[in-house]
């Protein structure tokens, strides 16, 4: 069998939405977000492989998850990982659990509604949140808010990559009902521009994940490691950004990601900004959600 790491698409922290293991982290963790990251990427990228069967991807992942847990040294990801949690005495949960999500992607190409999704993000998304802030001693009290966070990152994604999913995998991440409720279909995430229904059922679709990213605001100020704080405080603002881009734009026909100057620009606003809040010692403020 091939090596998962054969599999990789090329794709790397620095090509994410968000900050994996920045310069804002402290350097002891970094090693250990970077082989977290490289699991989940390999994991990833074998879900969404072009040419891979189904029953081929599950069984690297099963050789993946066989690996991190001490089952083999074939897998250089898992194996990496595995040894970075033996330093720092932490169970292999959080890595278990997106596991769950990449065989999700698999197996179920439809998603039926809202909770439908979120509970893909469980699995998808919110473990990544759960082991940052468990790498940084963090309460587990902070999960709500960073769940949160998680889970509109999320879906930021998939409303932005709705085309290509469609497109590439035949995978729909967006709730049938709320497809009927617009009047849209799944087909028309295959043309080039948004019909007005699916138009109508993406920006719809983009208020509530702003919604959900308001219950994330106070993230920043739970979270006792400062540089953790100034992390989620620019993580906070690229989601912001691409939601509201999200609520006005057609991701089939417009750009909705960030440019590097602009992620630049929402980094020093976000430091900044975060920076005075905790000097003055005041909460984040939660922002009013139009339309919702």
């Amino acid at each position: 069998m091939t090596s998962a790491s054969d599999l990789r698409s090329g794709k790397t922290h620095r090509d994410e939405n968000f900050p994996v293991a920045s310069w804002i982290i402290h350097p002891r963790h970094r090693a250990l977000i970077l082989a977290f990251y490289n699991f989940v990427r390999t994991a990833d990228d074998i879900a969404d492989h072009a040419t891979l069967g189904a029953d081929d991807k599950l069984r690297y992942l099963d050789l993946l998850e066989a690996e991190l847990l001490g089952k083999g040294d074939t897998q250089p990801e898992a194996v990496s990982l595995r040894r970075a949690f033996a330093e720092r005495a932490m169970a292999p949960r959080h890595a278990l659990d997106v596991l769950v999500a990449f065989r999700m992607d698999v197996t179920k190409l439809r998603y039926e509604n809202w909770d439908d999704v979120i509970h893909y993000c469980r699995y998808s998304a919110m473990p990544v949140g759960r082991f940052m802030l468990d790498v940084h001693g963090e309460s587990t009290s902070t999960w709500a808010a960073s769940d949160a966070l998680c889970a509109g990152l999320q879906i930021n994604n998939h409303l932005q990559d709705c085309a290509k999913d469609y497109k590439n995998l035949n995978r729909v991440y967006l709730p049938r009902d709320a497809l009927a409720a617009s009047g849209a279909t799944v087909e028309m995430l295959g043309e080039a521009k948004s019909q007005p229904a699916l138009l109508q059922c993406l920006h719809a679709l983009a208020v509530r994940t702003e919604a959900l990213l308001n219950e994330s605001r106070s993230l920043s100020a739970e979270v006792k490691d400062f540089r953790l704080g100034l992390e989620i405080a620019v993580i906070q603002a690229f989601a912001d950004r691409i939601v509201g881009m999200l609520k006005v734009r057609d991701p089939l026909s417009e750009r909705v990601h960030l440019s590097k100057p602009e992620l630049l620009v929402q980094s020093i606003g976000a430091i900044t900004s975060e920076m005075i809040r905790r000097a003055a010692g005041r909460r984040p403020q939660t922002k009013p959600v139009a339309g919702a």
